[in-house]
């Protein structure tokens, strides 16, 4: 008898679980339950009137040769991409001894890696560069106190109690205020010093003005590094059509082999007995659906995890109650051009700034991000060579002000922003579309100082395994969640019931990466 194993969630992690098993083992049945009636979550790839919307951007990129590997098992690279600058017109990327993109549609592209921080009407590169443009655009005054400042951190070490002291310790008071206090407070709504110093080990893992003075030398002398920190990389791959693309090719895969998808279920009650999970209750419309497995496999927030079982004790049920998130909205906005010059040395289509991702640090507007649809791949805007496709990125909280915003005035709002600092004139506006996305960033306050309590109390379910970013309550970036799913199966085959290498994924030094 085959066992059955039910999957909460088609994102990353739960469609790398189902992939997996299948993969591995005759003996399991799959069932994947997504809430809604796409597959991929949060990298999923929007498409509207022809062009496409990455949600947050999702470079693909990894340290981890399995998920390298998986990556070239679902969507192969046939040769090495490189770029075709005497093809320059349509940036084809043309795969050498391969097909070409325009007429193959599973292709990986290498793509630049080009994310620089908007200041002061100015662009600085980030990581911050100790090129001569970014003492120049930072001025005499702003550069000494910086200098000192850093120095200063040198010598004396703040306890990193916090992110705030987290950032310091690494670049100092002034380069800190300048370039992280305000945009975090953006993208979590609270000032770094409330927030655990968890997210900045996690997330800029070794990241520092040291780190980058040694990748410059690096770079200058022609040393390779085999341990480059995430943000220093040049070079990424990207499916053609985006992150959809990949994850919906996956999710066909898992179909062919016999894996069931059940779209439009919401997963709201967990029946358990016994330490172990039995069933989960389904919403399916105006009706409830029961679905039972002998394994459960779970990339659903982890307060809505606990909300719905039964018997929960207080304790672990105020800090699941406690637990913080961070909403999201973009504003798609398609434009004919850009105020912004490219004053690099990279070649773009239409000579746009190559920026895959633009920080916005000025403290006048909420917009946090930028997104340049272009750069991340032609083909994901509809007619390439007369429009650009932007995504204004702007982070909230469900049921909030901007939230509520009515699609109309969010994407006014959206617009006049980007009007007030001189990036685009209203003329130029073609179109826009707005998408809103729950529970995109697990937060690092409030009731998370008391996780493990949590998580230790979800590990005697022996049957039940937390995967992903929201499964774990955990900035993961797309690797790391698909890493906690390799883990997971492997214990599952192997009969392996410690879950610490689940959990512990992310955590541990080699697996640190950045992405703001």
């Amino acid at each position: 008898m085959k066992k059955k194993v039910v999957i909460i969630g088609a994102g990353p992690a739960g469609l790398t679980a189902g992939y997996e098993l299948l993969k591995k083992s005759k003996d399991y049945e799959v069932v994947i339950l997504e809430e809604s009636k796409d597959v991929g979550g949060i990298s999923r790839t929007v498409r509207y009137k022809g062009n496409r919307m990455d949600i947050g951007g999702h470079r693909f990129f990894s340290k981890d040769q399995d998920v390298i590997n998986f990556w070239e098992e679902v969507m192969p690279t046939q040769g090495k991409p490189s770029y075709d600058d005497k093809k320059l017109k349509r940036e084809k990327n043309l795969v050498k001894g391969g097909p070409d993109p325009e007429k193959e549609d599973q292709v990986m592209l290498l793509r630049h890696r080009v994310s620089r921080i908007y200041y002061l009407k100015k662009f600085f590169d980030y990581p911050i560069s100790m090129k001569f443009q970014t003492f120049k655009n930072m001025g005499l005054g702003r550069t000494f106190t910086a200098g000192c400042s850093y120095l200063k951190s040198t010598v004396i070490k703040k306890e990193e109690d916090s992110l705030e002291n987290f950032y310091i310790n690494r670049f100092g008071k002034k380069l800190y205020s300048m370039f992280f206090e305000k945009y975090t407070e953006k993208l979590w709504g609270r000032h770094p010093s409330q927030i655990s110093a968890d997210w900045g080990s996690q997330r800029v893992k070794g990241l520092s003005i040291s780190a980058v003075i040694k990748d410059m030398f690096k770079k200058v002398f022609h040393i390779k590094s085999k341990n480059v920190e995430t943000s220093l990389i040049e070079e990424f791959k990207y499916p053609k059509y985006g992150p959809g693309e990949l994850w919906e090719t996956v999710a066909d895969k898992i179909e062919k082999s016999g894996g069931e998808f059940l779209k439009n279920h919401s997963v709201i009650k967990i029946k358990q007995k016994n330490n172990r999970i039995k069933s989960v209750i389904c919403k399916v419309g105006d009706e409830e659906k029961e679905i039972s497995g002998d394994i459960f496999i779970s990339s659903m927030p982890l307060k809505d995890l606990i909300a719905g079982m039964n018997d929960v004790p207080k304790d672990i049920h105020d800090i699941a109650v406690g637990l913080p998130y961070r909403d999201f909205v973009t504003v798609g906005l398609l434009v004919k051009k850009l105020n912004l010059k490219n004053e690099t040395d990279i070649k773009t289509l239409g000579n746009i700034v190559p920026d895959c991702w633009i920080y916005v640090q000025e403290p006048d507007v909420k917009l946090g991000r930028i997104q340049i649809f272009n750069n991340w791949s032609p083909y994901m805007v509809k007619n390439v060579d007369k429009t650009i496709w932007i995504g204004l990125e702007y982070f909230c909280n469900e049921g909030d002000e901007f939230w509520n915003l009515s699609d109309k005035k969010c994407i006014e709002f959206a617009k006049n922003e980007l009007i007030k600092m001189g990036i685009i004139d209203e003329k130029d506006v073609l179109d826009a579309h707005r998408e809103k996305v729950k529970k995109a960033y697990p937060a690092y306050f409030d009731t998370y100082q008391s996780i493990d309590k949590l998580i230790n109390y979800l590990n005697n379910y022996n049957n039940l395994y937390c995967v992903g970013r929201n499964g774990q309550h955990r900035y993961n970036n797309m690797d790391h969640s698909m890493v906690t799913s390799f883990e997971t199966v492997k214990n599952i085959l192997n009969g392996e019931k410690n879950k610490d290498n689940i959990w512990n994924v992310n955590t541990e030094q080699e697996y640190h990466e950045e992405k703001a």
